[in-house]
């Protein structure tokens, strides 16, 4: 320490020199350097650059203000939404839908993906885009007869928001519907990543679709398409309102053909065109209606054959045992014996033995076996009605097609539950029964089908509507000698050269039919009438048995359903061989 003064040592003036300060005084002293902060003059922050930087950071506050305030207020409601329902979003991937073939392979119903037309705000250029995620729409093959067989679907429906609330494409009628579990496959899903705006930054599939399977239909849609056009085209000419034909195979039950007319246009219901469902629920025609499954006939004389075979089954006739047919057949009446009961033949037959019975239609024949006169034993309502159920009548057949009615027998239940118990059952009311009359009603169907039973030697079938598969039947419990003797009787009503003979207008050369007609009056006055006709071909070997119903033509018509097939079977005997011989 070094103290200055008068010499004199003062503690308390002594100050202490740190070493920094040293250093420091030493490097800056001699040149004054500007680069060391000891001797810096650092210059003062103007007061403009403050306001630049206030004014910079006041913008950008105000840009995230009213940035803020429109996300939050005035578009906050919106994007709450979206950031709740949006943000991980499922999206349906449609299955495809299998596709409908016939036997010959020829495609009846198959798929066609959704396009539109993209403007050029969109693509630039205009062109045709496949919708992404779009289900495909539904397409039927371009042939008449074949829509109610095939029916339609009905489509997946979306909100105006694009969420789908029907996410399934389902069949609502005929094979469409009936096979629909088939047909339909599973749906998948995928998860789409959505941002606050709305763009896709995502998409995964997360369930795979899995397509429907194929259906191979029995129905040869040639052979149906062709029957259909020509028995609208002699309903037309004849003044009849509608009908229906059904074709079947006597050995494995497999439907070849199924129709009914008038039809509907399938492919504008499945497309929801308002105006053709409009149009078609309005007519009194009743489009809508499959005849060949749910329409009710009264049968006419088409149930003989059975009748026939029930007695020959009972015993109570032998087949050459003839019956005289004079025209009518009187029954006394015991509450006024000057008024008989008269029930008349549709002609004078003379002596008929059950085949020839068959073949002329003889009303007095059947309903002398149905419920007995004088002599000869009938067999009553009550088998009438059992057998009647053995061929398959008053039930449904067991086609996977759904909608299909039961059918009526009349019986004295039946009558009492429809008239009162104060009009009980008469005689006259069992020989009507027995000749298709009265309260009975069935469908081309099952007429088919009990056919097909007299053809095959007893076998009742559940009609196929699917190749291939496994045949199903029951047996009726009548031996083939006594249905032998009713298919001998329905060959003769095509061959025989009598002129009360019933179906010689298909006595075709080329092709061996066996065949019965019926023909039922309706209405209140009788004023119409339905026409049928029934077989199976070839006579001496069945093998495809058919049955056809013509509806509502003026009484008196008189070329009905057998003078309509013959065009039919002549166009078969050329095109189709395979089916006649």
């Amino acid at each position: 320490m070094i103290s200055f003064g008068n010499g004199r040592r003062n503690r308390n003036s002594t100050h202490e020199i740190a070493p920094d300060e040293i250093f420091l005084d030493s490097s800056n002293l001699p040149g004054r350097n500007e680069g060391q902060f000891e001797g810096r003059v650092v210059r003062p922050v103007t007061s403009r650059a403050l306001l630049g930087i206030g004014f910079a950071f006041a913008i950008v506050i105000f840009v995230f203000a009213a940035r803020a305030f429109h996300l939050e207020i005035v578009r906050g409601t919106v994007y709450a939404d979206i950031s709740r329902t949006n943000r991980l979003d499922r999206s349906v991937v449609f299955a495809s839908r299998g596709l409908i073939f016939d036997r010959t392979g020829r495609e009846l119903a198959w798929n066609e993906a959704q396009v539109r037309n993209l403007n050029e705000e969109e693509t630039g250029p205009a062109e045709n885009s496949i919708l992404s995620g779009a289900f495909a729409l539904r397409r039927y093959i371009d042939l008449p007869g074949l829509s109610h067989v095939l029916g339609f679907v009905r489509y997946p429906k979306a909100d105006s928001r694009g969420e789908w609330w029907r996410e399934e494409l389902a069949g609502i009628s005929g094979v469409e519907l009936a096979f629909n579990d088939l047909l339909s496959g599973i749906n998948g899903s995928s998860m789409l990543e959505i941002d606050a705006l709305g763009a896709i930054q995502q998409q995964n599939i997360v369930v795979p679709p899995k397509s429907g399977e194929n259906v191979t239909l029995s129905i040869d849609a040639e052979l149906q398409s062709k029957l259909y056009t020509l028995l609208a085209l002699h309903a037309e000419h004849q003044g009849f309102e509608g009908g229906a034909g059904v074709i079947m195979d006597v050995r494995t039950g497999e439907v070849l053909m199924l129709t009914s007319f008038p039809e509907y246009d399938n492919a504008a219901f499945s497309a929801g065109d308002r105006e053709a469902v409009r149009a078609v629920s309005a007519s009194s025609l009743a489009p809508l209606l499959n005849r060949a499954i749910a329409g009710l006939y009264t049968p006419g004389s088409i149930v003989k054959p059975i009748f026939a075979a029930a007695a020959l089954a009972e015993g109570i006739i032998t087949p050459e045992k003839q019956i005289l047919s004079t025209g009518a057949l009187s029954i006394p009446n015991p509450y006024d014996p000057s008024q008989p009961s008269i029930f008349r033949d549709w002609t004078v037959h003379g002596l008929v033995d059950m085949r020839e019975a068959i073949a002329v239609s003889s009303d007095e024949y059947f309903y002398t076996i149905g419920g007995g006169y004088e002599s000869q034993k009938g067999l009553g309502i009550r088998r009438l009605d059992e057998y009647a159920r053995i061929f398959g009548l008053g039930t449904p057949s067991g086609i996977a097609l759904l909608g299909e009615a039961s059918g009526v027998i009349p019986t004295p239940e039946w009558k009492e539950a429809v008239f009162g118990p104060d009009d009980p059952w008469r005689i006259g009311n069992t020989y009507h029964t027995v000749i298709g009359q009265y309260g009975f009603q069935i469908t081309p169907l099952q007429a088919v089908r009990f056919i097909a039973a007299i053809a095959n030697g007893g076998k009742l079938l559940i009609p196929q509507m699917v190749t291939n598969a496994r045949s199903r039947y029951k047996d009726i419990g009548i031996s083939d000698a006594n249905l032998k003797v009713v298919r001998e009787g329905m060959r003769l009503a095509v061959t025989s050269t009598r002129q009360d003979a019933t179906v010689k207008v298909l006595n075709i050369p080329g092709i061996q039919i066996a065949a019965k007609t019926g023909t039922a009056e309706v209405g209140s006055q009788n004023q119409w009438m339905n026409s049928w006709s029934v077989g199976y071909w070839p006579s001496d070997n069945p093998r495809f048995a058919y049955a056809v119903v013509l509806e509502k033509a003026p009484a008196g018509t008189l070329s009905g359903a057998a003078p309509a097939l013959r065009p039919f079977f002549e166009w078969l005997i050329v095109n189709k061989p395979e089916y006649v011989n």
